[in-house]
């Protein structure tokens, strides 16, 4: 099989666990790239943040971001957007600030969160580091709900973390229940992501790819996280990495190494080298576009 796109998750893929990304890396994407293949992000961070990312990585495709709600390349106007409706936001804060979580309203300009203390360090790492303060206002309200009743939002994506899976399951089963226009989406056993209804990274990826005229099993797909499963599955080679959990490296059609051993680098030079460069195989005819 001749692959035409390769997509990459970041975090828990990309970066390391000390959220850097290793120079091997940047020079397999710049590899990939060289052989016309091209590369793009999927993630559920914010439009800004990944876009740090590619541009650490030369990447100028569109980037499928806000986990599928928000779609664009750097320096252009959105190739897809789709939003959670203010009254829709609004009952979903009132729902969630039921239960002990740190909510975040994620918008491609802005996020904005309830002060809610977090004592997982680690997750309250994660939940401040998500976005690029330099270039990304992060707003920190007593009471989310309080603040929407006069500032209406509408944002791609809603994220609340737990401290309790309990409470998590809790939360997604009222939001199953209560509403139609969104979905809860598990990354993991303390978090979840809440994005309009039809909103997906498996969506927006097959967008992307329709855009560009490539069908998901042109592409390979590599992640680590829950919400990476249907990827791995319906793309042409699904990867994950040493990293991820169980179910995550049984959907895989090759599990690579860890994150942290730069799983992505040995699994793109040990696959791509394999494959001729996409302009040769044109001039042999073996593929048309």
């Amino acid at each position: 099989m001749i692959y035409r796109m390769l997509a990459l998750n970041i975090d828990g893929t990309l970066l390391q666990t000390n959220g850097r990304m290793h120079k091997a890396t940047k020079d397999a994407v710049e590899y990939v790239q060289g052989k016309g293949i091209y590369v793009t992000l999927v993630t559920s961070r914010c439009f800004p943040s990944a876009q740090k990312v590619a541009k650490a990585l030369k990447i100028k495709l569109p980037l499928v971001t806000h986990q599928g709600a928000y779609i664009a390349a750097p320096d252009s106007e959105p190739l897809f957007v789709k939003r959670i409706n203010e009254e829709i936001t609004y009952d979903t804060v009132q729902l969630l600030e039921t239960l002990p979580c740190q909510i975040r309203l994620v918008h491609e300009e802005f996020s904005l969160a309830n002060k809610f203390k977090l004592h997982n360090n680690l997750l309250a790492k994660t939940v401040f580091t998500s976005g690029d303060p330099m270039f990304y206002s992060q707003q920190f309200v007593p009471t989310l709900s309080e603040y929407l009743h006069e500032q209406k939002v509408a944002p791609p994506k809603i994220e609340a973390y737990f401290e309790k899976p309990r409470d998590l399951e809790d939360a997604r089963t009222a939001i199953e229940k209560m509403f139609t226009e969104i979905q809860a989406i598990k990354l993991d056993s303390l978090r979840l992501d809440i994005v309009p209804a039809g909103v997906s990274k498996l969506d927006g990826l097959a967008h992307l790819g329709s855009h560009l005229g490539f069908a998901l099993k042109e592409m390979v797909y590599i992640g680590d996280s829950l919400d990476d499963i249907p990827l791995i599955e319906a793309t042409g080679l699904g990867v994950s990495m040493w990293n991820a959990g169980y179910d995550v490296k049984r959907a895989s059609d090759w599990v690579t190494r860890s994150e942290n051993e730069q799983g992505v680098a040995y699994m793109v030079k040990e696959h791509f080298r394999k494959q001729q460069p996409i302009e040769f195989l044109r001039k042999m005819k073996i593929i048309k576009k």
